[in-house]
């Protein structure tokens, strides 16, 4: 393949369980709080979702999430992620400072333009969390997270073709 797809995850607050064993591996010590992790990767122009990971526990890295749901995705294709995938040979990430030196301008430059590449997920993310049911506080059962999320990812499908693909024999509609 010759184009990189873009990952990146995002977390989405829920109830605390009753359980304590449950509660722990919801808990999220990033955000302070127990929550749901999904992981997004789209195209690289920021049109098309290719696959969505839904309902993880909040206590899973990124990282750990991507090894778990790359085995899944094959081999061949090419990734752009942020510092989180750092270490990951598919996944393209920025260069880290060094410890007590300085970057030099040519890497600077060059993380910033994988930022300017990376950014359609996380305005894609942000469509996502227009939704209040998938930005708030789930208050649903568990067990009709991942339904909510892939209806809401669909309508956000379904409206990126919306503007993307208005139609050119009815200028009068748009």
């Amino acid at each position: 393949m010759e184009f990189e797809l873009v990952v990146d995850s995002y977390e989405q607050p829920r109830e605390r369980p009753t359980d304590n064993e449950e509660q722990k591996k919801y808990y999220s010590g990033k955000k302070k709080t127990h929550t749901f992790k999904n992981q997004v990767i789209v195209m690289p122009n920021g049109k098309e979702i290719v696959d969505v990971a839904v309902g993880y526990t909040g206590a899973t890295s990124d990282l750990k999430l991507w090894r778990e749901r790359s085995q899944e995705l094959g081999n061949n294709q090419k990734y752009r992620g942020d510092k989180a995938y750092v270490g990951e040979t598919a996944i393209n990430t920025p260069y880290k400072k060094p410890r007590n030196q300085e970057m030099s301008a040519e890497k600077r430059e060059e993380n910033r333009l994988k930022a300017q590449q990376r950014i359609v997920v996380e305005h894609l993310i942000r469509l996502i969390k227009i939704y209040r049911v998938a930005s708030e506080r789930f208050r649903l059962k568990r067990q009709n997270y991942e339904a909510v999320i892939l209806t809401v990812c669909g309508l956000i499908r379904w409206r990126i073709g919306a503007i993307v693909l208005p139609s050119k024999n009815c200028p009068e509609f748009f």
